[in-house]
């Protein structure tokens, strides 16, 4: 074991967050996931794929039930054991990471990779909420004026982030039950409609509608996609749960917080959600009125019907959808933020966080930011091996946090490479990986479990009599 005198000042100087600082799980872990699931960017591909029939082709019972599935691969397989060593450690994802990439390796991966992946996640909620905003105030999709919104959302979003977490809150704290009620209100709309839903029928009308687009997807096709689209969103806010849950008191905050923060959610917005969309097309009149409002095919993102559902009231809608997006936007700007003061501290964070907006808006206003099933795979891709990595090691080490590792650890980087690789195939257009973020975390875990068996970690570094604590 290495002299603590060997590691870097970043992980030194780390202070674990105090017991006295911990709460129940009901006023930190579930509502904070909570909110992320409720922001319609979640939601609105609750159905949306690029198949005839989307992913209702073979009928409600089994798309619900796919979701379920990825509920829990969320919260069990993503999310438990990051959020056990934050609970443990009281330490954030850049220190708990160190024993995946090293003292060194850590300083990139997750650190560096988590900010810049955030700017990701920012030009997709600059692209949609611009969207919605655009549709409120009557302007085409593609104008000036929907471009001008993407740069004031960009900066507005940006500037609140870096402000600090307590402008944030501020503006997060009853914006995320503005979905939720528009949730209910549209199926309340569409509820006769559900009980008429066939999915044959669907499938058939989708063919006449775009004839050209894919054969509808099989029971493992729509799981497959149902878990590319859910767990690809959330593998990012898996590994932040290590800073989520280390405010959780015990393992119970750790375990009841993600049922109902995660799992819950996750069943609760994108079901309903679902649920819309088939008792749309299972209305004779909302679905002629949504097939002869679709262009190129039927509309199967949520908001897309809202004009079908709500008539007039279509415009409000949306643009209280796109206000109640604000608050996520701001976050990531806020974990941007934090991630850059730590991996960059020479650099003032408006320089690093401007120039992440700023291509944040390039790529919305590009439209690249608009293909959301892309970047899910793509994040799902980079932080799917991460997790897989976390939980062999956490295993390995008796469940609990095995401390940092000297340098670079080839362990962590190979195996995170290895799974990156396979998880971007699909986006690559190389080979169809079937539920490429799962199999991205499988082949992290797996490699990185052989790696470790053949003597391939490097030493451990051992703790300053603070830290040290943390790994008992």
């Amino acid at each position: 074991m290495s002299n603590p005198s060997s590691l870097p000042s970043y992980i030194s100087g780390a202070s674990p967050n105090p017991k006295e600082n911990r709460a129940p799980w009901y006023k930190n872990i579930a509502p904070t996931y909570a909110g992320i699931f409720l922001w319609f960017v979640f939601w609105q591909d609750a159905v949306n794929a690029p198949n005839q029939g989307g992913l209702l082709s073979c009928g409600i019972g089994w798309a619900f039930l796919s979701l379920v599935i990825a509920a829990f691969v969320c919260h069990f397989l993503f999310y438990m054991v990051p959020g056990i060593l934050g609970m443990k450690t009281g330490l954030p994802l850049y220190i708990i990471g160190t024993s995946l990439f090293g003292a060194q390796g850590g300083f990139f991966l997750p650190g560096f990779l988590m900010g810049v992946l955030q700017f990701g996640w920012l030009g997709v909620n600059v692209y949609f909420s611009s969207m919605a905003l655009g549709a409120f105030c009557g302007l085409e999709a593609t104008s000036m004026g929907v471009k001008i919104i993407m740069v004031f959302w960009g900066v507005l979003a940006a500037f609140v982030g870096l402000k600090g977490i307590q402008y944030v809150a501020k503006v997060a704290t009853y914006l995320p039950l503005i979905p939720l009620a528009v949730l209910l209100l549209l199926l309340a709309k569409t509820a006769n409609g559900i009980g008429s839903f066939d999915a044959q029928a669907f499938i058939a009308m989708s063919a006449k509608a775009a004839p050209a687009a894919p054969a509808a997807l099989g029971s493992f096709g729509v799981l497959a996609f149902m878990l590319t689209f859910v767990v690809g969103f959330f593998a990012t806010a898996g590994a932040a749960g290590v800073d989520i849950a280390s405010n959780g008191r015990h393992k119970g905050d750790v375990s009841m917080g993600g049922i109902v923060g995660i799992a819950l959610a996750i069943i609760v917005t994108a079901g309903i959600s679902m649920l819309i969309v088939a008792g749309t097309y299972g209305s004779p009149e909302l679905s002629k009125a949504a097939v002869a409002a679709g262009k190129d095919g039927l509309i199967l993102q949520t908001p897309g019907l809202i004009p079908v559902i709500m008539g007039k009231s279509a415009g409000l809608i949306m643009f209280l959808l796109a206000i109640a997006a604000l608050p996520p936007a701001c976050f990531s700007s806020f974990i941007a933020a934090n991630s850059f003061k730590t991996t960059l501290p020479k650099v003032h964070p408006f320089i690093s966080v401007g120039i992440g907006a700023a291509v944040s808006i390039t790529l919305a206003i590009t439209g690249l930011a608009g293909k959301a099933i892309i970047v899910f795979v793509i994040i799902g891709a980079t932080f799917g091996p991460i997790l897989g990595a976390m939980l062999v090691e956490f295993l390995l080490n008796g469940g609990k946090w095995s401390g940092p590792r000297a340098g670079f650890n080839p362990a962590g980087w190979i195996s995170w490479l290895l799974g990156a690789i396979v998880g971007v195939l699909p986006i690559l257009k190389i080979y169809p990986v079937p539920a490429a973020p799962v199999a991205a975390f499988l082949v992290g875990a797996v490699v990185y479990g052989i790696l470790a068996k053949l003597g391939m970690q490097s030493s451990l570094v051992a703790l300053p009599a603070p830290l040290a604590e943390t790994t008992r």
